[in-house]
């Protein structure tokens, strides 16, 4: 799973309603189906303890921090968890929507990719 998410440019393949991305150092800005560009700014990407942190800093949220933590429980099995915190509490809960068919995908994408090699 860390494969997947550790890749910021990847999360138009994973994350629902996102088209596209661009990243330029530790900034990325996502591109909704809508057309609505956000900006986010890559906190942590760290292999050592497969963490992958951002923020948005889209003037729409007062404040957003979103982590992924891929958590390896075997050789061949691991657990993923997607948090987010967000304010106002509306945009929390688009967001939260999403993450449910991200860690969906992610997974998908894992198994997938774990039957080729």
């Amino acid at each position: 799973m860390w494969d997947v998410v550790r890749r910021p440019e990847s999360i138009p393949e994973w994350f629902p309603g996102i088209v596209s991305c661009t990243v330029d150092g530790n900034i990325r800005v996502i591109k909704t189906a809508t057309g609505l560009e956000m900006p986010e700014e890559i906190l942590t990407n760290d292999s050592s303890i497969h963490r992958f942190a951002y923020r948005v800093i889209s003037p729409m949220y007062q404040y957003h921090l979103g982590v992924i933590d891929v958590i390896e429980i075997g050789p061949e099995d691991s657990l993923c968890v997607y948090s987010t915190t967000a304010e106002p509490d509306a945009l929390a809960l688009i967001i939260a929507g999403g993450t449910v068919g991200a860690l969906e995908e992610i997974a998908r994408i894992a198994e997938a990719n774990s039957k080729v090699l």
